[in-house]
């Protein structure tokens, strides 16, 4: 099979914050899964618009499809630079696929706009196939984020943190990070925002094999109230914006976190979202907690039960490469598609 891979490429689009989400899980899963059984051939839309504008970037993206008729073009856009009329017509030539993201708060003001736009398109929010469904969209797969077991793995490691957590510190996330360190628990933070700051990919990895417990939070980030209420209020779709914003304050989702922290055989502890207990199980695979109290409580006692972590941790491990891994949700997809008879996975 011949895939095009549609999507930014760096992070926010600056090759200066190296590569994204995406390319480390979607677009490097996809390349390593079978690559001698099928070809994936990279657009980074990102990379491209650095050296020309819109306009050029979607008639190259066209003329792309044209020259190389892959049998999937495989999308992850979330914005308006691949216009909708070029994805209309490169669904007239080919299967096209679009994975959203964050349909939990952004479905009423961007993804029904733009799904009929793609043959098929996945959404990660339990709720949102009969959100499809009420707009005539019926090609939408539901699927999860997953572990790329070709990166993250487990390393041989010393545990030298006994607590960790990355990732921005927004939402209620500071206030939650201030009260275990006044329960006189020790953490250590990074990411944008925090004072370490930002970490590598590499460096991220290696931190999830040297905790003993590694934190997860679930909650979305929150704009500033004033830009926030500008946001809401301008432009045709206002209500849409405001019920995106509620369901941004109100909906937990389930984060790659949850994935990547078992894939790499670390212990995860995190708050509950969606249908995460669809996924691993409570007390067993992962550990759940309930609220800060609760939270606090759970890492007082894991800390002191090594044997108990390592085998909870053992577990979500062997669970995820069972079912958790890209290659499994891909292969889910292209069959519910109709392409699996193209690609042995």
């Amino acid at each position: 099979m011949k895939i095009l891979y549609i999507s930014r490429k760096y992070d926010y689009g600056d090759p200066k914050r190296g590569f994204n989400f995406n390319h480390y899980n979607f677009y490097d899963s996809l390349v390593k899964i079978n690559n001698r059984e099928h070809q994936v051939i990279y657009f980074p839309f990102d990379e491209i618009m650095l050296e020309k504008d819109q306009e050029a970037m979607n008639k190259m993206l066209v003329e792309r499809v044209a020259q190389e008729k892959p049998d999937l073009c495989f999308f992850c856009i979330s914005g308006n630079e691949i216009k909708k009329e070029t994805i209309k017509e490169i669904s007239k030539k080919t299967v096209t696929f679009n994975w959203f993201w964050d349909d939990h708060w952004r479905f009423d003001n961007y993804s029904k706009y733009w799904a009929s736009c793609f043959n098929w398109i996945a959404t990660t929010d339990s709720l949102a196939i009969n959100k499809y469904y009420k707009i005539g969209y019926k090609n939408v797969i539901k699927t999860q984020w997953a572990c790329n077991h070709f990166l993250y793995k487990p390393l041989n490691l010393e545990k030298i943190y006994d607590l960790t957590f990355i990732g921005q510190p927004h939402g209620k996330r500071k206030k939650i990070i201030k009260k275990i360190k006044k329960a006189g628990l020790k953490i250590n933070c990074w990411g944008k925002g925090w004072p370490r700051g930002r970490i590598s990919q590499e460096e991220m990895i290696k931190i999830f094999s040297q905790s003993k417990i590694n934190l997860n939070f679930s909650n979305s980030s929150i704009r500033p109230p004033l830009k926030a209420i500008g946001g809401i209020f301008l432009g045709r779709h206002w209500i849409s914006n405001l019920r995106s914003f509620i369901n941004r304050r109100r909906r937990k989702q389930i984060k790659g976190r949850n994935f990547e922290i078992p894939g790499c055989k670390g212990f995860l502890i995190t708050d509950s979202a969606d249908n995460l207990e669809d996924y691993y199980q409570d007390g067993k695979e992962i550990v759940i907690y309930k609220d800060v109290d609760d939270l606090i409580d759970k890492i007082k006692y894991y800390l002191t039960c090594p044997e108990e972590r390592e085998r909870i941790a053992e577990a979500g491990y062997q669970r995820t490469l069972k079912d958790h891994t890209y290659e499994k949700r891909f292969q889910k997809i292209f069959k519910t598609i109709g392409l699996y008879n193209s690609v042995n996975l």
